[in-house]
């Protein structure tokens, strides 16, 4: 066992200063505490010129000192007072300066609130656990929106802000305002009526459902069990912008996409006009390379095929100089083989007249014919008295046959 003697402990011990206790104290309380709703009445009611306000709540039997800031209490519709009785969100929190435990308020409303609160918890309560706000029943909006129905009063400020951000924007876009009460026991009918009418017009893209801020009963409309499953029955996404950014109601729980304000949501469904044309010449400049791409790659192919295209002129004169080729080729063949065919002629002729009887002629010897024009081979196939006729080399005689020698060596007396 571990023993810890005095002077050990006392080094050990952890010394806060009264700052760091202010401190820590005051990020317990704004950790482990939410944002709550309180009701009192308002006493000891200040405003330096800051422009904050100080001032205290307090019940029967406790009080406890709150802070609006001006970023805060600028949204507040009445001027608070003391004797005034309120319900107010908050924050807990602690002043550091001074060691105090108090409220940071974020809203404040005068008195009856606070069944308007219950019965809106009450009904947020029962359409969040049937499902009317899961974000898996949220309808995405389109890309582009160039038809949009707003839902609102014609004549109040939501509308003049939303249509100044739309000309700003993105003025080719067609607003069809569909008029509604905002505020009051009607508001609630002409509401579901304009949602209605904008599921039932053609070509629309979405549903804009605003109004300026107010206090939470000139919110009540929208905060409608029938008005909240309308908008979740819808076909068409429907995006709300129902006062100030610090107010909420059941409509923009229910919506497919909630703004803060009319003017936010006039940002989110418009485009940009400036960023649309800087899209738009980038396509262009896009185009216009891959044009230049396809024509350079055009003209390439077109001089190819130039190069493999021939005029008929071309071909005519190809064809004109093979035809004379051929021709010479023609003559040249032929004029070699007719000097074959003399020479072989030439040869043939010599041969022939070495056979050739007139070749014996003209060494001097006669061919005899007898009556009949038959050559003689022998003197037997005479007799006396036949005429012949005889064949010279320059010419013919005729003779007669007187004799006969069978001796070729005997001779004629004739």
């Amino acid at each position: 066992m571990k023993h810890v003697t005095e002077d050990s402990a006392s080094t050990e011990r952890k010394v806060y200063s009264i700052s760091e206790l202010n401190r820590r104290a005051r990020d317990i309380l704004e950790m482990h505490l939410p944002l709550i709703w309180v009701e009192g009445e308002i006493s000891n009611f200040s405003q330096p010129s800051s422009g904050h306000w100080y001032f205290t709540l307090k019940d029967e039997q406790a009080q406890v000192r709150c802070a609006m800031f001006r970023g805060r209490n600028q949204y507040t519709k009445f001027k608070p007072a003391a004797g005034d009785f309120v319900s107010a969100r908050a924050r807990v929190s602690l002043y550091e300066g001074r060691g105090e435990f108090q409220l940071i308020i974020e809203h404040m409303e005068e008195a009856g609130f606070g069944l308007l609160q219950k019965r809106f918890e009450e009904l947020k309560a029962q359409l969040h656990n049937e499902g009317l706000f899961d974000e898996i029943h949220k309808k995405p909006l389109p890309q582009y929106i160039n038809r949009l129905a707003v839902v609102t009063s014609p004549t109040g400020a939501a509308i003049r802000d939303v249509l100044h951000v739309l000309e700003r924007r993105y003025p080719l876009m067609e607003v069809n305002i569909i008029p509604s009460l905002v505020q009051g026991d009607e508001a609630i009918d002409q509401i579901l009526q304009g949602l209605a009418l904008a599921n039932k017009t053609p070509g629309l893209d979405a549903i804009l459902l605003c109004r300026g801020g107010g206090s939470i009963e000139d919110l009540w409309a929208f905060n409608s069990e029938r008005v909240a499953r309308a908008i979740f029955a819808s076909s068409l996404p429907v995006v709300s912008a129902i006062g100030h950014e610090v107010d909420f109601t059941i409509a923009d729980f229910v919506a497919d996409l909630r703004a803060p304000t009319p003017s936010a949501a006039a940002e989110v469904l418009s485009q940009d006009a400036d960023d649309l044309m800087e899209t738009f010449f980038g396509y262009g400049v896009l185009c216009g390379n891959a044009l230049e791409r396809k024509i350079k790659q055009l003209r390439e192919r077109l001089a190819h095929l130039r190069l493999r295209l021939r005029h008929p002129g071309e071909m005519l004169q190809q064809r004109s100089q093979r035809l004379d080729q051929l021709e010479i080729r023609l003559l040249n063949s032929r004029q070699v083989f007719l000097d074959k065919q003399n020479n072989r002629l030439q040869k043939l002729a010599a041969l022939l007249d070495m056979v050739s009887p007139l070749a014996t002629l003209n060494r001097g010897y006669a061919i005899a014919f007898n009556e009949k024009g038959e050559a003689l081979r022998s003197s037997a196939e005479t007799k006396i008295g036949d005429t012949l006729r005889l064949r010279l080399r320059d010419g013919e005689l005729t003779t007669q046959v007187t004799g006969q020698l069978n001796d070729l060596n005997s001779k004629d007396t004739q």
